[in-house]
């Protein structure tokens, strides 16, 4: 494939074509991209992996020498220029901070600013060519529509050291292709080229080799394999060999980042001597065979104990977040790469990474940030082995947390379960396939206890990210031929990769709503809210009040009091109230909105005002075992953006009867002195419990993390008052750190409040 040239034209051969030209006429402009005299002499080209052909980091060959582009002020509107020079229509966006790996050599062109319309790049305003403070972790790349300009012949695919490209890997069964149980994770190594999937010789195959293509199908490691058997396998069977001579570091996130030969077209003979290279992944505890429905549960990832993904909407992709100090904590992105976000991956049961992530986008974290300017080699088997910068508070911001998207391996699930009957392809009536071979069959789900915790794993297991509605109903959308209803009894926690993980029925099908009128649906989305509440303020605002009955008529009604209130002397006497505020922030990347509309809001004339859920959190007091004492609940009296951060506007307020939601980057504040913010502890004995406080409790509305929605601290209490303290959210600390809180709670850290 040979980039794009440009003609350039001689003083003798521009004085030919003017003679010419008043002859014949002024020849009608060109619009075959490698024929624009505007570029002056350039070249262009997409380079970086992973990618697409039709994206990647943009790179410019000025006098003879390649280089980048800064991505400082970059836009939208420069990238549509740079897609034109590639023989692209458009740009449909647009990455910085070197998505696509860091580039080499000059960064000609820094501060680029452009309108969008210009023909050529060195019409767009910039610092001047060369000039620049940048470095290559700035480089910045487009991604073009995948439609080629009228006449534009040349295909642009980024130049590599060998001018060809493995654009995918896979392994094939030597024996059984086809019948052998998803994941594959032993047989032969093809790669598919331009005219074919082809095999590859195994001749100097190492350990290093297999580890690259390993990680590139989504598994963390390698072990080694029979190759004899193999190598008599290969003896009775014709193969096609396309790729020889491969020698990898190891750490390469993409087997085209190692040195390869391809076979020429002439080449008569191919791999003497040798035969086709085989390997043998090991598959991360998700993936692992296991007999039990609930493997995914039974077996954690395996790197767990130290760092985690947050906010992701797929498997193998979000924040990551690390421990230390049995406290987690997210990373910073200055110097985040392909390398060190494959550690995590790795780390984590996955293969390699396909992207690292920058710019807080899998959603901001709260709390503590533990590392920056993470430098990996690739070779580490925790990120915490890798170099990094003891960070302080001014160093980095959440807007900055590093994420990551990792390879995962082909498990065919999608291919068991659909949409039908939606308006789009991420909302419809769920059916299911079940079965063995040749006695397949699609099915409903009957919509009893259907909810919206099954509906994130349908709308996982399909590929669809979150779940924003679990619906028990689905007449309005039509089942086609499909009527029979195969599965019932469906019970998930939430995390499971497919349904078939969930508990269910099985084959002794109850359905107490028949017909296919009350089948399962979902309404699925790429994007959701995460709700978390602020800890700390609920243990530096907790007090008891004794507040007289005749002010508590109004929380009588709304269920805000313990039941022996009612048998109490009305008007005359008291309650005693343990009173906190509690700020509630959406972290997520999708406004928190309430699952009803305005029409079914309830008026409470009471106090004023309408609930939009009827039960938004539960407030509980328990003892060290988990019994419940005293409880109280909050319905959502109004659920509004108090305050959000700088560069993010208000959107929802409850005046006038205005919309009701919390807006990502913002929280709602419910202060200590309202109505029913308190629970009533009347009725509780002096003793050391437990104060926990559960936002969202019935999972009435999507989110996409519920670990996060529980909040525990301790309190002890001699009657009289209060100690209230160690208030953290139910994930922020180690597993045995929580163990450790829930054995011993009340004893440490006393703080009269």
């Amino acid at each position: 494939m040979r980039p794009v040239r440009v003609w350039q034209w001689s003083p003798r051969g521009l004085l030919l074509c003017l003679l010419c030209s008043l002859c014949l006429g002024s020849p009608s402009p060109s619009t075959d991209p490698e024929k624009r005299a505007g570029s002056q002499g350039l070249r262009f080209r997409l380079a970086g992996f992973p990618r697409k052909p039709y994206e990647g980091r943009v790179e410019i060959q000025r006098a003879g020498e390649w280089g980048t582009i800064c991505d400082d002020d970059f836009t939208l509107q420069a990238a549509h220029v740079l897609c034109r020079e590639l023989g692209f229509t458009e740009a449909t966006g647009w990455t910085h901070s070197a998505k696509y790996g860091p580039g080499t050599g000059r960064i000609w062109l820094d501060n680029l600013s452009c309108r969008g319309t210009e023909q050529s790049v060195t019409e767009c305003a910039s610092r001047g060519w060369g000039n620049s403070d940048c470095t290559h972790d700035e480089d910045a790349g487009v991604i073009c529509k995948d439609q080629r300009l009228p006449g534009f012949s040349d295909s642009n695919v980024i130049e590599v050291e060998h001018h060809l490209q493995v654009e995918e890997v896979r392994i094939r069964p030597a024996v059984g292709w086809g019948r052998r149980p998803l994941p594959v994770t032993e047989g032969l190594v093809e790669v598919r080229l331009p005219d074919g999937w082809s095999q590859v010789c195994d001749k100097g195959w190492s350990a290093h080799n297999s580890h690259v293509v390993c990680g590139m199908l989504g598994f963390p490691s390698e072990k080694r394999v029979n190759v004899a058997f193999y190598r008599l396998l290969a003896q009775r069977q014709q193969h096609s060999f396309g790729l020889h001579g491969v020698t990898c570091v190891g750490t390469e996130a993409h087997l085209s980042l190692c040195s390869l030969e391809f076979y020429r077209a002439n080449d008569t003979t191919r791999c003497p001597g040798g035969a086709p290279a085989v390997v043998s992944c090991v598959p991360g505890p998700l993936y692992a065979p296991s007999s039990g429905q609930k493997k995914q549960q039974q077996s954690k990832p395996q790197g767990e104990g130290r760092v985690r993904l947050k906010g992701g909407a797929h498997p193998g992709e979000g924040r990551v977040e690390v421990l230390k100090a049995s406290t987690w904590g997210t990373v910073c992105d200055r110097k985040w790469d392909l390398h060190a976000a494959s550690v995590v991956c790795r780390e984590l049961g996955f293969g390699s990474a396909r992207e690292a992530l920058s710019g807080a986008r899998m959603g901001q974290g709260m709390g503590a940030i533990h590392l920056s300017e993470v430098r990996c080699s690739g070779q580490e088997l925790s990120l915490w082995k890798c170099p990094h910068k003891n960070i302080t508070a001014e160093d980095c911001s959440h807007s900055q947390d590093a994420g990551v998207r990792c390879n995962l391996p082909y498990t065919g699930v999608e291919t068991r379960i659909r949409l039908s009957g939606g308006r789009s392809q991420h909302e419809g009536r769920v059916e299911v396939q079940i079965g063995g071979p040749g006695s397949l069959r699609w099915g409903l789900i009957c919509g009893d206890d259907w909810g919206t915790l099954e509906a994130m794993v349908a709308c996982r297991q399909l590929g669809l990210g979150y779940a924003n509605h679990g619906l028990q109903e689905t007449w309005y959308w039509d089942s086609g031929n499909i009527t029979e209803v195969v599965m019932s009894g469906v019970r998930c926690t939430g995390t499971e990769l497919s349904l078939d993980q969930c508990t269910h029925h099985g084959t002794h099908l109850t359905c107490k709503r028949t017909g296919t009128r009350f089948t399962a649906g979902v309404i699925c989305s790429e994007t959701a809210s995460d709700l978390l509440l602020h800890s700390a303020l609920v243990q530096e605002t907790a007090y008891i009040e004794d507040r007289p009955l005749h002010m508590l008529y109004c929380a009588a009604e709304e269920n805000c009091l313990a039941s022996s209130a009612r048998s109490a002397n009305w008007p005359y006497g008291h309650r005693r109230l343990l009173r906190f505020s509690s700020q509630i922030h959406n972290l997520g990347r999708a406004d928190f909105r309430p699952k009803a509309g305005r029409h079914s809001w309830v008026w409470h004339e009471c106090h004023g005002h309408y609930h939009s859920m009827d039960i938004f959190t539960h407030y509980d007091i328990l003892t060290p075992n988990g019994t419940k004492v005293a409880e109280g609940h909050k319905a959502s009296f109004c659920l509004e953006d108090t305050e959000c951060q700088e560069d993010v506007s208000k959107r929802y307020e409850c005046a006038n009867f205005g919309e009701q939601g919390i807006t990502v980057g913002c929280w709602d504040l419910y202060r200590h002195d309202i109505d029913c913010q308190w629970i009533d502890i009347t009725d509780v004995k002096p003793g050391n419990y437990i104060l926990q406080v559960v936002i969202n409790p019935n999972f009435e509305v999507a989110e996409s993390d519920f670990t996060n929605n529980a909040m525990k601290c301790n309190c002890k209490y001699d009657g009289h008052r209060i100690w209230v303290h160690n208030c953290h959210i139910g994930d922020a600390f180690s597993e045995e750190a929580n163990r450790r809180f829930e054995r011993y709670p009340g004893q440490t850290s006393n703080q009269i409040i």
